[in-house]
């Protein structure tokens, strides 16, 4: 398990007062309005930076960070990752997980069979889809809903699924 999970990606600055434009990648965007600190990853570079100010303009996030003050200082973050310690992480609910903990998992069938490893988990409007890298079927695709997710282990790495008709490619139809 990681110690930090990704928040954001710095995509521009924003003014010429060191603020910066901001994709979530969290579920609550809302949740920037809480954060202290945020740590920004940028190639060998990582800094701990203290939020001073958070705004909301459509579906972007603009961040202004104690420790800058121009555009000049911020314009060479962009692209960057912006990421939170576990502490700081929302917390939880019932059978839901970081999608940190889920990649690189290995995928089971209910009859104990390894289909793969979890490789990508893609969010969709009704709920996420698993991208499962298999060697006998190539890239399969299992919706993360309960009759399909039967258990997930995120200290074994293990998750255990049923797949239903339709899952897997038919191997008549090459």
């Amino acid at each position: 398990m990681e110690q930090f999970l990704k928040i954001g990606v710095i995509t521009s600055t924003h003014g010429i007062r060191g603020e910066v434009k901001v994709f979530p990648t969290t579920d609550d965007p809302e949740r920037f309005g809480r954060l202290k600190e945020v740590y920004l990853r940028g190639g060998k570079e990582q800094l701990e930076l203290k939020v001073q100010g958070v705004k909301y303009f459509k579906q972007m996030v603009i961040l202004k960070f104690r420790e800058f003050d121009s555009i000049n200082e911020v314009e060479k973050y962009r692209g960057c990752e912006l990421y939170v310690s576990r502490e700081q992480a929302v917390p939880l609910e019932e059978n839901e997980y970081y999608i940190a903990d889920l990649l690189g998992m290995s995928v089971r069938t209910e009859d104990g069979e390894t289909l793969g490893e979890l490789k990508d988990v893609i969010e969709t409007g009704a709920n996420d889809v698993y991208c499962v890298a298999t060697e006998k079927y190539g890239e399969v695709l299992i919706p993360a809903i309960r009759q399909c997710i039967l258990q997930v282990d995120v200290a074994a790495g293990q998750m255990t699924v049923r797949l239903l008709p339709g899952l897997l490619p038919d191997p008549q139809k090459k």
